[in-house]
């Protein structure tokens, strides 16, 4: 093991994975898009619904279980995967949990914030308090502090989840792990395809791959920023993983790839490769896909083989990164 991965196991973590996720052929699409198709079932992590933020929220409750905290304190949007499944871990280790939600997905219908995450949530006994914006990091970390501050005062230890890119990725952490994961149960994919959001799925993956050793191409699909802004943002988070992890650089910049078209129109909203990926799936291999990140993220598979960045027969592994409570929020925009 590199020394660069290395430094991975050296920082708490909560223990919160059920066990490595499975790879599976998906035998039927593979027929439609000429290539030989694989997913990693990370849907399938285990706790509250599973998903890809429970490996990142290891390291991040990791972190705050060793401060000895009793709440713990997350943004996101209104159906975001990750305060739900932030409130899960809350619920499962003893702590209680504070969402605030974002104002980011505008003109939706009442289900939207009612259903899916945010019912879920509610049953878990989240605290819930809201931000306007829905594009200011450094603001919605700010309210999240004071809050925190607040709590401090009445007798608490908070620890925030921060949301802005000038913070430590420990999320990122998370998917070097899976890296590792997916090497050590199959080494012999020509690409991988993956959600690209806050960037510490798509750029931990990456960098796990990289510290090993693995030069195989992963393809970010943009879910919120187009792909110049997108490939500015990952850099970011390297630079800040470069310095939690005190190593030199792991990933080059030109190594870094992403696909935004199925972007429009927008974060949080359904657009026509979306929403034909979603149904492709359901109805190819009878697994569900998410209309905020793996819908937008699955669409970038057949995306790059029209475009000839993924060649035909090649050996495409695609992440699975949950999510599946946010379709009952969808149903007016899924049209069905």
């Amino acid at each position: 093991m590199s020394d660069r991965f290395a430094g991975v196991n050296k920082f708490p973590r909560a223990k919160l994975l059920s066990g490595p996720t499975p790879i599976e052929k998906l035998d039927r699409l593979s027929g439609e898009l000429g290539i030989d198709l694989w997913i990693k079932r990370d849907d399938l992590t285990g706790l509250g619904f599973g998903g890809n933020k429970v490996r990142q929220l290891e390291f991040y409750f990791g972190a705050a279980l060793e401060k000895s905290a009793d709440t713990v304190l997350i943004t996101g949007a209104v159906q975001s995967n990750y305060a739900r499944t932030a409130a899960t871990a809350a619920a499962k280790l003893g702590l209680g949990a504070v969402i605030q939600m974002e104002n980011r997905v505008h003109g939706m219908d009442e289900t939207y914030n009612t259903s899916g995450n945010v019912l879920l949530s509610r049953l878990l006994g989240a605290e819930f308090m809201r931000y306007p914006e829905g594009e200011d990091e450094a603001g919605a970390d700010l309210a999240l502090r004071q809050r925190a501050e607040e709590l401090g005062k009445e007798g608490r230890t908070p620890y925030v989840i921060p949301l802005g890119l000038n913070n430590p990725p420990l999320g990122a952490l998370g998917y070097m792990k899976a890296a590792e994961e997916i090497l050590q149960q199959d080494d012999g994919f020509d690409s991988m395809v993956v959600a690209s959001g806050s960037g510490q799925t798509h750029f931990g993956l990456l960098a796990g791959l990289r510290a090993l050793g693995c030069k195989t191409p992963v393809h970010g699909i943009c879910v919120r920023r187009d792909a110049a802004t997108q490939i500015r943002r990952l850099t970011t988070v390297g630079e800040y993983l470069n310095t939690l992890l005190q190593c030199d650089p792991i990933v080059a910049v030109s190594d870094i790839l992403t696909w935004d078209g199925a972007l429009e129109p927008g974060y949080g909203h359904v657009g026509p490769p979306a929403r034909e990926a979603i149904m492709m799936m359901a109805r190819k291999e009878g697994l569900f896909l998410d209309p905020v990140y793996t819908g937008k993220s699955f669409a970038g598979v057949p995306g790059l083989v029209r475009e000839g960045r993924i060649k035909p027969g090649e050996r495409v592994l695609f992440v699975h990164t949950g999510g599946q409570p946010a379709l009952f929020a969808y149903q007016s925009e899924l049209k069905l």
